[in-house]
């Protein structure tokens, strides 16, 4: 029950703030008829190349979209620049079930609005769609080109590569301080590209724009995590009720280092988190015909994805679910009746959700719940039911 009361408020909570947390920036949009015209432009900061945006004129007016056959140009001041052009793209996947043994791309023309990345005498595009990541570029406002890498079968079926992106490169960029080396074994990713691209401008000393610089956010988050747990203990046993207790609730604390990965889309709304916890649970319970003691003790690994909802630039709520590894640290539980019995506990793998709010990426209040524990998997006929939830304070030291 009150695992679906939390799955419930997180729902309500998306629900609610689903249409809040983007928000217009200041942009333009360039009309097939040349037309600059300002505007707000709503940030999606988007996974995949966009075929419309979402734009409002003035801040009080209400949003139209506006579809990729109307424009051919928009970018958000500061943020993201895109530009309709007509290319040759090879769709083809790097995924192993979708190779074949071409080892040729297979182009077809097609209209596409280009994310640009650097803009100068050697300009670098990248295009994202359902999984496939292909790059363009152009040198000297030439044709644009897609820069070629395509995996492959052979005849034996062992995937290879076709990395004529690498010609491709050392050939268009030519320049004095751009060597062989720096070529041959460059990688088929943006920041990689990004590199060579601005060297290239640099070396020939033209006028350049690196909107990958522009649009840096941090990607990386350490904090010191501090926390009170409310925590239960049931164990029953299925040869002798005489030996079952429950301990009841007992309150702790939970000390640990939280390491928070942005996923580099959406405006930094979503990340991986991993958050390694020390945590302890000791109770006695005495009864006339028993006595027992546990001692439990462990370190808590925690995976997870977080999700962040923006109140203002500086205030956001965020919810996460995670997946519980748990190391005890010799933990026991003894019963004591004619004679003692200790049991060594061993932790199964559990899940917790959690809602939250961060100010200004240095501090952060948390509620998270645990699904129930069982802490003696490696007995047959014991069954434990640890339950907790705990109150988490966070602060940043990185």
């Amino acid at each position: 029950m009150k695992l679906k009361l939390i799955l419930i408020a997180i729902l309500t909570i998306v629900s609610v703030n689903c249409i809040s947390q983007t928000s217009y920036e200041s942009g333009y949009y360039i009309t097939t008829n040349n037309e600059k015209v300002p505007c707000l432009i709503l940030n999606n900061d988007w996974l995949n190349n966009p075929t419309a945006i979402s734009v409002k004129l003035t801040e009080n007016e209400e949003p139209k979209t506006v579809s990729i056959e109307t424009i051919k140009e928009f970018e958000i001041i500061g943020k993201n620049k895109y530009q309709k052009h007509t290319v040759n793209i090879d769709r083809s996947s790097n995924f192993l079930n979708s190779l074949d043994s071409n080892r040729n791309p297979i182009f077809k023309e097609e209209q596409l609005f280009l994310k640009v990345l650097i803009e100068g005498k050697a300009n670098l595009y990248v295009y994202n769609a359902n999984n496939i990541e292909k790059f363009f570029f152009s040198v000297n406002n030439a044709k644009i080109e897609q820069l070629i890498y395509k995996s492959y079968l052979s005849d034996e079926n062992q995937v290879l590569k076709n990395n004529n992106f690498r010609q491709q490169i050392f050939t268009n960029l030519n320049c004095s301080d751009i060597s062989i080396n720096d070529v041959q074994n460059i990688d088929y990713k943006s920041n990689k590209l990004i590199d060579i691209f601005v060297k290239y401008n640099k070396c020939t000393n033209a006028q350049f724009t690196n909107y990958e610089v522009k649009n840096n956010k941090g990607t990386f988050n350490l904090y010191f995590k501090a926390g009170i747990k409310s925590a239960s203990l049931d164990i029953k046993n299925s040869v002798s009720k005489l030996k079952e207790t429950d301990f009841g609730n007992k309150v702790g604390i939970r000390v640990g280092v939280e390491a928070e990965i942005f996923l580099p889309f959406n405006n930094n709304k979503w990340a991986i988190i991993i958050e390694p916890t020390y945590q302890n649970f000791t109770a006695k319970k005495e009864t006339t015909t028993l006595k027992s003691e546990v001692d439990y003790k462990s370190i808590e690994i925690p995976f997870g994805v977080r999700h962040y909802m923006y109140i203002n630039q500086n205030s956001k709520l965020f919810i996460n679910g995670f997946v519980l590894m748990d190391f005890n640290l010799n933990s026991t539980m003894k019963f004591k009746r004619q004679y003692d019995s200790t049991l060594d506990i061993k932790s199964g793998t559990n899940i917790a959700f959690g809602i939250g709010y961060n100010y200004n990426e240095k501090v952060s209040l948390e509620f998270r719940y645990h699904s129930d524990r069982d802490l003696l998997t490696n007995y047959v006929s014991w069954d434990s039911t640890y339950k907790s939830i705990s109150f988490i304070i966070g602060y940043s030291i990185l």
